[in-house]
């Protein structure tokens, strides 16, 4: 393609709401354009790239036996209250009315949509097990739309869903999708783990994230130093065991600590370690209130939580539903004296301590001297706390690390979840109808695009693996009016397509250094310069990620690409 025809604005300054490299650079390099926030069009090199993503991720897809379909995006409010998602997904979904008011919402995810279809077209076992794919755009109304391309309100997404007659046909296919998975992100060229994951809103049980290794990751994934073992933190059971405490309790009694709100500062006033305080945590669990209370350097884990007691809706209670219950404020809240209609429930750390300081559900007032079990009652210990690096590997081998990553695929076992709220059933070889049992696995293509530039970057520009660049060679012919230079271009560009070898020829009116700087931002992997010895058949040929460069004659420079490429 020549660029002098082509729509590739490129930029010299980095936009002012781009705070990681990925959207400065995509935007930069002339790859996407916001319409609005959270919001973006992929201008044509950057279509090209995402194409490449796409195709990568539909070999293997079919590779894996799943077959390709488009579903519908504007999708009827019927479907998502047969499972009750309607009120549960939350104000991410788009919703929309139409002319006769009936409600519908834009596709943030396909599981109503494919479930209905199935349930209408495929009534025996002996249609079972299918999988099929899509790769479409999804719509969430994201709160805060950031990083570009990495959370974003419309992004391309490739979801997929199999259909199964026991769970062990089940464990088949997510293992196929499992490796289709690790294989996808392989040939994109990324550094990736596999983690133990929560599957949140989507329903099910048995989960794994795909994350790509970035500090600008908004996961934290836990590792062990010395196994394989990796789960999202929100996911890594905590196996530390804890020592009772030697001490014998001691009477409770009340101290003033004025002004003093945080665990660090209660702690610092009454000169104790953090680990000696309590920490009480007031949570609305569908219509429950309940207190957790943990260990003052622990924190209480959400994730945890709403597993525990298999809850559709948790969220922390608000200052004023707390000082309702409890006649005090965050800052005081403590497990003494706790009102009837409030469960306690503690992390079981909390349960070995003796003489530990909490709040007195009085402003400005904590207890001191508080054993568990004594100075108040809990109904129940869990493990209810974040893991922390040092602590133990839940595998038993090494010690816990974090890192940070992006979330760029999910593999879901959602057994009969959605099957049985919408009676998706089939035929056994009994002649009995038995619930389908499901399964769902998506990638965030366009994500995925943006998480290989994270990692694929240096201080001039992009620097593209080879199996997903825009194109193969960047052939800059630095001054088309002189003609040796411009039939020498011509002709290396025509044979370069003859060759299959993806190119892009800078054609441009521009100055040589303008062409350079613009060739490195783009970041395609190899560039060809036609330059002042052109007369003498010799171009220069550099490789972007390293920087090598050499000069060539002309007659072998295609070979010698042809080399670099296989």
């Amino acid at each position: 393609m020549r660029q002098s025809e082509m729509l590739l604005p490129t930029l010299r300054e980095n936009p002012a709401d781009a705070e990681i490299k990925s959207h400065q650079l995509l935007v930069r390099a002339g790859y996407i354009r916001q319409v609005a926030s959270g919001v973006y069009s992929f201008l044509p090199i950057g279509r090209r790239v995402l194409r490449k993503v796409e195709e990568i991720v539909r070999e293997e897809m079919e590779k894996a036996g799943a077959h390709e379909m488009l579903m519908a995006a504007l999708q009827p409010s019927e479907l998502w209250k047969e499972t009750g998602r309607w009120n549960t997904f939350g104000p991410e979904l788009m919703r929309m009315h139409d002319r006769h008011e009936r409600e519908f919402a834009l596709g943030a995810t396909h599981e109503e949509v494919i479930t209905s279809i199935i349930r209408d077209t495929v009534n025996s076992y002996k249609k079972l097990p299918l999988t099929v794919f899509q790769i479409q755009n999804k719509f969430r109304d994201e709160k805060r739309p950031r990083f570009g391309l990495l959370r974003g309100r419309e992004f391309l997404m490739k979801d997929a869903y199999s259909f199964h007659d026991s769970f062990e046909s089940l464990d088949g296919t997510y293992q196929k999708m499992f490796d289709a998975y690790s294989n996808i992100f392989r040939r994109c060229g990324l550094n990736f783990r596999a983690v133990i994951a929560d599957s949140g809103a989507m329903g099910g049980k048995d989960t794994h994230e795909f994350m790509v290794l970035s500090d600008v990751g908004e996961d934290t994934i836990a590792y062990s130093d010395t196994s394989r073992y990796a789960a999202n933190i929100e996911m890594a059971p905590v196996v530390t065991t804890y020592e009772q405490s030697a001490e014998a309790p001691k009477e409770m009694k009340k101290e003033s600590t004025p002004g003093q709100r945080t665990m660090k500062e209660v702690a610092d006033y009454l000169g104790h370690s953090l680990d000696k305080g309590l920490k009480a945590i007031m949570f609305k669990v569908d219509d429950q209130f309940v207190m957790v209370v943990t260990r003052g350097d622990h924190e209480v884990n959400d994730v945890k939580l709403k597993n525990l007691y298999d809850a559709s809706f948790l969220d922390l209670a608000s200052e004023e539903e707390t000082k309702s219950l409890m006649g005090t404020g965050f800052g005081s809240l403590g497990p003494v004296n706790v009102p009837e209609g409030v469960e306690v429930i503690a992390d079981l750390a909390v349960e070995k301590m003796v003489n530990a300081s909490c709040g007195a559900n009085e402003e400005g007032c904590h207890y001191v001297n508080v054993t568990p079990g004594t100075d108040f009652e809990v109904s129940q210990y869990a493990d209810l706390r974040f893991i922390q690096e040092g602590d133990p590997s839940p595998d038993g081998e090494g010690t816990i690390k974090f890192a940070r990553g992006i979330e760029v695929g999910h593999v879901f076992k959602l057994g009969e979840f959605y099957a049985e709220k919408m009676n998706a059933s089939f035929l056994d070889d009994q002649g009995k109808a038995k619930t389908m049992i499901m399964g769902c696995y998506g990638i965030g293509v366009s994500r995925t695009l943006a998480s290989i530039v994270e990692q694929y970057h240096d201080e001039k520009g992009i620097t593209w693996p080879g199996t997903v660049t825009p194109f193969h060679v960047h052939l800059l012919v630095l001054n088309p009016k002189k003609e040796e230079q411009l039939n020498l271009g011509e002709d290396l560009y025509q044979k370069l397509q003859a060759a299959g070898i993806e190119v892009l020829i800078d054609d441009r009116k521009e100055r040589p250094g303008v062409k350079f700087t613009d060739s490195d931002l783009v970041g395609i992997p190899l560039r060809v310069t036609v330059g002042k010895r052109a007369g003498e058949g010799i171009v220069e040929l550099k490789e972007r990620s390293t920087g090598e460069q050499s000069e060539v004659e002309s007659a072998s420079v295609i070979g010698q690409i042809k080399k670099y490429l296989s």
